[in-house]
């Protein structure tokens, strides 16, 4: 994994990406913001696991694509391997980035959709290589359209003057694009429209306050930062009209796996009478888990919770509970906005059921 010397501008960030000679995937070391800003060349499968793994990429559609993107730079250099290893070694390295991390549909569905292509190149290890990088290449550009197509889709929600309150990162540092939650506040003001967003920090590894609040502040658009425990009480304040968020997984009947918090977000939505929004891409909705109950929850490590930079802050031999997700229930949800339309309950997401207007 190599760095590269940062480049930021004011404009929204670009967290996944080919590096500069075109034989890495350069990302944006997220788990150094916002004190650093490092972009990173990952090169080999280690390099993209470990990525994935300990946060240094993150957010369902960013994984997606730099998982799609690293099976190809893994697999670049080894097109001398007989036929039979390479193979293999394409399996094995697929089903190492596949399961770096359960709950985000998108690494899966990126990765199987590499393996796919690569029937049409059987027997031709270069033919192969090839078949890989035109993929990876084609899933990251869906990516940024899918984010733009959000956007627009999900501008009407917004008008003029929104208060609008998000939970962890789903902007641009979570995509190849402007982001899922984020999009439409981007669009709304480059639209001319006055939005304040306020971003609960989401503990234990403050994806609000650490990623949501740089981009939104480095992109010049209000951001206040509270913690997760103050959403209530600020809606009880009228101080937020609305709330988006993005996921990780949306079940056939409309519920949301996403970040650990957002279900309480959306409990104190519903009791305030405010709107909560979920926004994500096509590839986010898995038909094949029927409900919210079926998905499986990343648990994440003690230390996350029980150490910070000023040391312990669990005593040692207490138990500690960490997902990484909790699920939430689609009749908490007002509408999802996909790059396909808006989709509003009963969700029924294969035949259509959907609606552009607020």
């Amino acid at each position: 994994m190599t760095a590269v010397a940062a480049r930021p501008t004011h404009v929204p960030p670009i967290a996944v990406q080919w590096s500069s000679d075109g034989d890495g995937v350069r990302i944006i070391d997220q788990r150094l913001l916002p004190g650093e800003y490092v972009e990173r060349d990952l090169r080999t499968v280690d390099d993209v696991c470990d990525a994935i793994a300990t946060l240094a990429v993150r957010g369902a559609p960013a994984i997606g694509v730099a998982g799609a993107m690293g099976l190809a730079v893994a697999m670049a250099p080894l097109a001398s391997l007989p036929h039979d290893r390479f193979a293999a070694t394409l399996r094995s390295t697929a089903h190492r980035i596949r399961e770096t991390r359960p709950t985000a549909v998108n690494l899966v569905w990126a990765v199987d959709r590499m393996l796919a292509q690569t029937a049409h190149a059987a027997g031709d290890n270069r033919g192969t290589i090839d078949a890989l990088r035109t993929e990876a290449q084609a899933i990251l550009d869906e990516d940024r359209a899918m984010c733009q197509r959000i956007g627009e889709n999900g501008l009407p929600l917004f008008p003029d003057g929104s208060r609008v309150l998000t939970h962890c990162n789903a902007g641009a540092l979570a995509t190849a694009g402007i982001g899922t939650a984020l999009a439409p506040l981007y669009l709304a003001v480059q639209a001319g429209r006055r939005i304040d967003v306020f971003v609960s920090e989401t503990r234990p590894l403050l994806q609000g306050s650490r990623l949501t609040a740089w981009e939104l502040a480095r992109a010049g658009i209000p951001v206040t930062v509270l913690t997760d425990g103050m959403a209530a009480g600020l809606m009880g304040a009228g101080r937020i009209d609305c709330c988006i968020v993005g996921a990780d997984r949306i079940a056939a009947n409309g519920d949301v796996a996403n970040k650990i918090g957002t279900y309480s977000v959306a409990v104190a939505a519903r009791h305030h009478g405010l709107p909560m929004y979920v926004a994500a891409p096509t590839s986010t909705f898995d038909p094949r888990t029927p409900t919210g109950a079926e998905i499986v929850i990343e648990q994440r490590s003690r230390d996350e919770v029980a150490r910070s930079s000023l040391g312990a802050t669990v005593p040692d031999g207490v138990s500690v509970h960490n997902p990484a997700f909790d699920v939430t229930p689609a009749n908490l949800i007002s509408a999802i906005v996909s790059d396909r339309a808006v989709f509003r309950a009963p969700y029924a997401f294969e035949t259509g059921n959907r609606r552009t207007a607020p």
